[in-house]
């Protein structure tokens, strides 16, 4: 069930509660760090750690919920399961709402709170693959020369490479040159594979555009 690379934070003021779910995830080759309260957790919080957290809802101080706001406020994507008493679902609803990836009532069946550990892993794991893609893209982007990026912004827009020489006052050949080294740039093979990168890295809108706020 190991992740390569991951953690799982355990943040619970319930000593006994934090010893069980370390125990738990270590049987499986998990990689556990616990804390005793949200602030413990907040001091020590990096933006680059990967994984999932385990959650309290209510802690002394800082509640769960609160922690969840803060780490949003910082722009954290650590997939979120609460763990929560009978009494306290409805606040678990609402951290679903806020966009926590699960809860597990207590008392939980270790399997349970393992299947939910995994599919939270899964989820981050994806989550990160996707978010290195777009940085990847965008990077790439920021490679282009100004008449490069006229180019794209013309191609994008559904215009023939006669088109664009027309309103760049070029030849057809030195488009299809530019249109070339766009693609080797962005390591496209084709106008297709270029397309769908941009789409990917959400510089394209429903319609396969680009919208205003992402022109170059």
């Amino acid at each position: 069930m190991a992740v390569a690379g991951a953690k799982v934070f355990v943040v619970d003021d319930d000593a006994a509660a934090r010893d069980a779910m370390q125990e738990l995830m270590e049987s499986v080759g998990l990689d556990v760090r616990t804390f005793a309260s949200a602030t413990e957790f907040l001091e020590v919080y990096d933006s680059q750690w990967r994984g999932c957290v385990l959650l309290d809802v209510r802690m002394p101080g800082m509640s769960g919920l609160q922690l969840q706001e803060e780490m949003r406020r910082r722009g954290s994507h650590l997939p979120l399961i609460f763990v929560t008493a009978h009494g306290d679902i409805p606040m678990a609803v609402e951290a679903l709402k806020k966009g926590a990836a699960d809860f597990v009532e207590k008392p939980f069946g270790g399997q349970t709170l393992l299947d939910k550990v995994h599919e939270a892993l899964c989820l981050e794991e994806r989550n990160f693959l996707r978010h290195t893609q777009v940085e990847e893209v965008r990077s790439r982007l920021a490679l282009l020369t100004p008449k490069e990026k006229q180019v794209l912004q013309r191609l994008v827009e559904g215009q023939r490479s006669k088109q664009m020489a027309l309103a760049l006052g070029l030849s057809r050949k030195t488009v299809d040159w530019h249109l070339s080294v766009i693609r080797e740039k962005m390591g496209a093979d084709s106008t297709g594979d270029l397309m769908l990168l941009l789409h990917k890295a959400g510089c394209l809108d429903a319609e396969g555009a680009l919208p205003p706020t992402t022109r170059f």
